[in-house]
């Protein structure tokens, strides 16, 4: 994991948290949202690491008129011999990049919930089991560039994380320009995997090895509970947010190589784990209030476990 997270920096500059974040959600068996404005590298990113994660991998731009049917998949009817055959859409990978989330309508984003929460399709009534391990990155647009629409909730609450992805600083960007080579598309496709499909999913089975003290259980719980109590927040972080600290700390501990969490891995991995399951107040949100500030103010009001 740490030889792959070394090639990603190698391709990606100024990343280094948001790179490392990323590994550690796939680890955990959950799907990121990575958010930023276009050129950042959201893309870039995403497809990087489904080329060195070494299994399959399929890219869905979603635009407004793409349909749930798209992702999925349908059923065809052969009028040669009467009979109807499944065609699986794109979903059935490894890897998804879902490029640009936020461009299509509600009904369209919709068509990831049971695939993101319980990795499985419905294709006109039958059910399909997705491959092992199943993988989603989703980029958007901030919400208000226009012709994008805001994701409900429920769907935003499938995500482990929301990566909030900034401009890089300047020696970063230098670094970006000068090593720049026009026309390289054949020397990225050389880009060889370090990983693979069953390679990760026996990792993915380690994170049950490491060890959670009971006081940590309880620091979860505490965290959790009072983003609701807040009179800032309209929408506060549900028991799913408490399974994604929880997760995403043990898969933090491990790629650090060690065997038990500690409350500084709770902390790390707090904000991208909750920023995007607050729902503030309008008056918070006049205030210039964030849900990243909430989250670190609720941090400092409670007692660390020793």
């Amino acid at each position: 994991m740490n030889q792959l997270i070394e090639k990603m920096e190698q391709r990606l500059y100024g990343q280094k948290l948001n790179i490392r974040l990323l590994v550690t959600a796939m680890l955990a068996g959950g799907h990121v949202l990575l958010e930023g404005v276009p050129g950042l590298g959201k893309t870039r990113m995403a497809r990087t690491l489904a080329e060195l994660s070494g299994g399959a991998y399929r890219r869905i731009q979603f635009t407004p008129d793409l349909m749930p049917g798209d992702i999925t998949g349908s059923v065809i009817y052969h009028m040669q011999d009467a009979t109807f055959s499944t065609i699986q859409g794109p979903i059935f990978t490894n890897v998804l990049l879902a490029d640009e989330i936020n461009r299509s309508g509600p009904k369209t984003q919709a068509a990831l919930l049971e695939a993101m929460e319980e990795r499985q399709v419905t294709i006109q009534g039958s059910t399909y089991k997705l491959p092992d391990p199943f993988f989603v990155i989703a980029t958007q647009n901030p919400v208000e560039y226009e012709g994008t629409y805001p994701l409900p909730e429920a769907q935003l609450d499938r995500f482990l994380f929301k990566l909030v992805l900034d401009y890089p600083g300047e020696d970063a960007e230098v670094e970006i320009l000068r090593r720049h080579v026009p026309f390289r598309g054949e020397q990225e496709q050389s880009l060889q995997a370090v990983l693979s499909p069953e390679r990760i999913a026996e990792l993915q089975r380690r994170l049950s090895d490491v060890v959670v003290e009971e006081s940590l259980y309880t620091y979860i719980a505490t965290l959790i509970r009072k983003t609701r109590e807040s009179k800032r927040v309209q929408l506060g972080a549900s028991p799913r947010a408490g399974i994604a600290v929880l997760m995403a700390s043990r898969a933090w501990a491990l790629l650090e190589g060690r065997t038990y969490v500690t409350p500084d891995d709770i902390k790390l991995v707090a904000r991208p784990a909750l920023r995007h399951r607050l729902l503030l107040t309008p008056q918070a949100e006049l205030e210039g209030g964030t849900s990243d500030q909430i989250i670190q103010e609720t941090l400092g009001s409670i007692p660390v476990p020793r």
